[in-house]
């Protein structure tokens, strides 16, 4: 006699349902766990502008240390304050920060710190000072600028009209650019960065949205310390331009 396996109505109905529910709550505690990530510990970032040049090229993406100065709590920041459950030291003169812009908070921008607070900055005939005292410089040798200079691959930028500098902070290097014909950043100060505040320049020190003209940074408005580039990718549909620059992915920075 054939055995008789019963099915109960409905079953293979509860158990889609089941499978389905299981797939949504996998699905949507992996999200959370990638957006806590990109919260709190490393967040990906695009260059849409040339103020970091040359350190940093028109689309270049980099990945961007949240956990640099500190472990906050995941999306604290979303209602005010971020809430740190261990707070690690503050940036640095020398270090790219990516930070929310003190006028518009749905902007990030990208510069270099160049005073912590308690310094006062001056610029002195386009040279930097801190504390009164000359931030270390000097001219890039002839044939790196023309190395760095082609690699931007733009006929605005050579050496006629530019001044390429190693400049050195926190005993690290990197290279500013100088325009020799724009003379409106020339001199500035002396100003003092108030409390908990940072002062920031771009790299390409002559065209620069930074501190000079809109203020100091609140230290709770950074988001992190930018630390390497993971692609170098610019695509500009409407001038039909294509710059794929694979010899600068990994490039620390500094």
């Amino acid at each position: 006699m054939a055995e008789h396996t019963e099915t109960r109505p409905g079953e293979p109905a509860r158990t889609k349902k089941s499978a389905f529910i299981e797939n949504i709550t996998s699905l949507g505690l992996a999200l959370l766990l990638v957006f806590m990530i990109r919260s709190s510990v490393i967040e990906a970032f695009k260059i849409p502008s040339g103020s970091m040049i040359p350190t940093l090229f028109i689309g270049d993406h980099i990945f961007v240390n949240k956990f640099a100065y500190g472990l906050k709590i995941p999306f604290s920041d979303l209602f005010g304050d971020p809430i740190y459950v261990v707070k690690r030291d503050p940036p640095k003169r020398g270090d790219i920060i990516v930070f929310i812009y003190p006028k518009d908070e749905s902007y990030y921008y990208i510069k270099r710190v160049v005073g912590t607070p308690g310094d006062t900055i001056e610029l002195r005939d386009k040279v930097l000072y801190v504390n009164n005292q000359p931030v270390p410089r000097a001219p890039l040798p002839g044939a790196k600028s023309d190395e760095i200079l082609e690699k931007l691959d733009d006929p605005k930028y050579t050496r006629n009209n530019l001044d390429l500098y190693s400049e050195t902070m926190n005993s690290k290097d990197h290279v500013i650019m100088l325009d020799k014909n724009n003379f409106l950043g020339e001199t500035f100060g002396p100003i003092t960065v108030p409390p908990d505040n940072l002062f920031v320049m771009g790299d390409n020190r002559d065209f620069s949205n930074d501190s000079r003209f809109w203020g100091f940074v609140p230290m709770n408005k950074v988001k992190g310390r930018a630390e390497v580039i993971w692609l170098s990718l610019w695509i500009d549909f409407k001038d039909g331009q294509l710059n794929f620059r694979p010899a600068r992915i990994g490039t620390v920075l500094q």
